[in-house]
């Protein structure tokens, strides 16, 4: 916590003298007198810098955080382990007060480890570029949304229902401002349904997935690319980094845009952010990607410099050439991730990723066997998996938080048809006496 003192009377007499007024009001003579607050604010008596603080820790009291809880929660935002490292990094001054590097000179720091973040997730999803990041994973996916339809100049697109349903919402608010369709793919057995007609692949400017779903079912995503490039389309997939460690890179599968929230490595839940929106391309569509891309090259002597290249922000560019003015980079947050990716290794990621696979398959297999639960649908998954119970959702759950355990969401809040389903994830964080623990607890 910051602390500070506030000016005296003496303080502000004395800054008043220097800069020749007599009080505070004459720094508003240039507001119109009509508009000024003429009455005192209803505000309670001041307090003494213990008693503040008193009475703030008594506030806080009320809140418990996530650390108060053993956290089996989904949905889009995970507890995963965060190398301690990562904070002591991102606490340097030079890093954590940083604005964007429009002077390369003075800001090689920053450029060399927002070009590093890019070839770490370059090397993650198979692509052959990836941009500085975007404000998080819903909105990196509208910009690969944006990027096929300028790409292809057809202004329809094929998004599936297995998207997190935040995200979708998202790409609605982009596409009704810029008058695009959207045309949404039913599941079918908890995966997308890869049975589109011909006309809607001919007229639309790609498929939008995410893998693994928002249930946590694998899709796919070769079988969407195939149909997506049979109609001159993109493929745009949205995935879990983490889940990369095992599976198959979207790059080599057929993807054509890479999108992701980059949370789960580095960074916290923290109350839904901020957090990391990857994005990444194969190599025709590079003069495509929104936001700011770095480059290495080298200076007059020989030397390895890094610049930003490629800029295609409408604060870099004119407006009218812009791909987008919403896509500010979140160079604080890949940061962490990029430590975080340099920490673990190729094969502390897979190993990070085995674990999430093996322990989140355990704790499915000891959930299903308890009477009245099972798993909706039989389909492969990662670490997150929709969990049926036959009785009160809800309720449910809340028992479960008053014994310390944060399971969820509900999935009826997003869809009447899953009023009897819940989302459970496993991290590599979770221990075996804790999953147990969690199997007595439903059990009860």
């Amino acid at each position: 916590m910051d602390h500070y003192l506030p000016q005296t009377d003496r303080d502000l007499a004395e800054m008043f003298f220097k800069i020749g007024i007599k009080d505070f009001s004459e720094l508003l003579s240039t507001i119109p007198p009509e508009i000024l607050l003429k009455k005192k604010l209803n505000l309670p008596k001041g307090l003494s810098e213990p008693e503040a603080m008193g009475q703030l820790k008594r506030i806080s009291y009320a809140n418990r955080s996530e650390e108060c809880y053993t956290t089996f929660m989904g949905g889009g935002a995970y507890d995963h382990f965060i190398p301690a490292a990562v904070d002591a990094i991102l606490s340097r001054s030079e890093f954590y007060t940083a604005y964007t590097p429009y002077q390369a000179e003075v800001s090689q720091g920053t450029l060399q480890a927002i070009y590093e973040y890019q070839s770490l997730i370059c090397a993650l999803t198979g692509m052959d570029v990836a941009n500085a990041s975007h404000y998080d994973g819903a909105t990196a996916l509208a910009e690969a949304m944006y990027l096929a339809c300028n790409q292809t100049e057809r202004s329809k697109i094929l998004v599936s229902q297995g998207i997190h349903p935040h995200y979708r919402e998202v790409l609605a608010t982009y596409a009704h401002a810029s008058g695009i369709e959207i045309k949404l793919l039913p599941l079918k057995n908890g995966v997308t349904d890869s049975n589109i007609s011909q006309a809607y692949l001919e007229s639309g400017a790609g498929i939008l997935i995410q893998n693994p779903n928002f249930l946590g079912f694998v899709e796919n995503v070769r079988a969407f690319a195939d149909l997506a490039h049979k109609s001159d389309g993109l493929l745009g997939v949205s995935v879990d980094p983490v889940s990369l460690g095992l599976l198959e890179a979207p790059g080599k599968l057929g993807a054509d845009v890479v999108t992701g929230e980059g949370q789960g490595f580095g960074n916290t839940v923290n109350f839904g952010g901020p957090y990391l929106g990857i994005f990444a391309v194969k190599q025709p569509l590079v003069r495509r990607v929104p936001g700011r891309l770095i480059g290495v090259t080298q200076d007059n002597e020989g030397r390895r410099g890094f610049v930003m290249t490629l800029q295609t922000r409408e604060q870099h560019i004119r407006r009218d050439k812009a791909t987008s003015n919403i896509c500010s980079n979140q160079s604080l947050c890949a940061l962490a991730a990029c430590v975080t990716l340099e920490l673990l290794g190729e094969e502390g990621v897979k190993q990070m990723a085995d674990l999430c696979l093996q322990k989140a398959h355990y704790l499915a297999d000891q959930i299903k066997a308890i009477p009245g639960f099972d798993i909706a649908y039989d389909q492969p998954f990662f670490k997150e998996f929709p969990v049926r119970y036959k009785g009160d959702v809800k309720a449910l759950l809340q028992k479960l938080t008053k014994q310390g355990f944060l399971v969820g969401p509900e999935l009826g809040r997003f869809d009447k048809a899953w009023n009897d389903l819940f989302l459970v994830a496993v991290t590599e964080k979770r221990s075996r006496e804790e999953m147990d623990r969690l199997v007595e607890a439903m059990k009860g």
